[in-house]
């Protein structure tokens, strides 16, 4: 079974002088442990389609499934309960990350605006993170610009 299923999704805005069908006709599936990136030309639809997912924007049509439940319908709490467990992330780290936080305060605000844990259970979860892809706990304290893109 697949962790996300994205079916003919179609997110389309109304203009002036017609539609803008900023995403249109959509499929996809990701299955557990599979790391999917999206790639397209500046305008296409990429940033739509993740907010759609996320149901910052109302899709117009189509069905998302995430472990099979259908997610389009959900309101409220529930919601923001699914929203837990799905992000987005920006290619451009300089847009993505506020230069004015430090990585640690950037990787524990989800965790405190989603009630996790209390602040030694937060630090100790963005610690196990740094942990996971390979950086020091000393960066915790750095802020984005003090990290190469390479």
């Amino acid at each position: 079974m697949s962790l996300l299923t994205v079916s003919d999704l179609q997110t389309h805005f109304k203009l002036p002088k017609g539609v803008l069908r900023a995403v249109d006709g959509v499929s996809f599936s990701i299955a557990k442990g599979e790391t999917v990136g999206l790639v397209g030309e500046s305008g296409c639809g990429k940033s739509t389609l993740g907010r759609s997912l996320l149901r910052l924007e109302t899709p117009t049509a189509g069905q998302v499934a995430l472990d099979g439940e259908d997610i389009l319908p959900l309101q409220g709490a529930r919601l923001r309960s699914l929203r837990k467990r799905m992000q987005m992330i920006f290619q451009d780290p300089f847009a993505s990350l506020n230069p004015r936080h430090s990585i640690g305060t950037i990787l524990e605000t989800p965790l405190q605006v989603h009630g996790l844990g209390d602040r030694a259970q937060r630090r100790r979860q963005v610690e196990r993170l740094l942990d996971r892809v390979g950086l020091p706990r000393s960066a915790l304290g750095r802020y984005p610009h003090e990290f190469s893109g390479g």
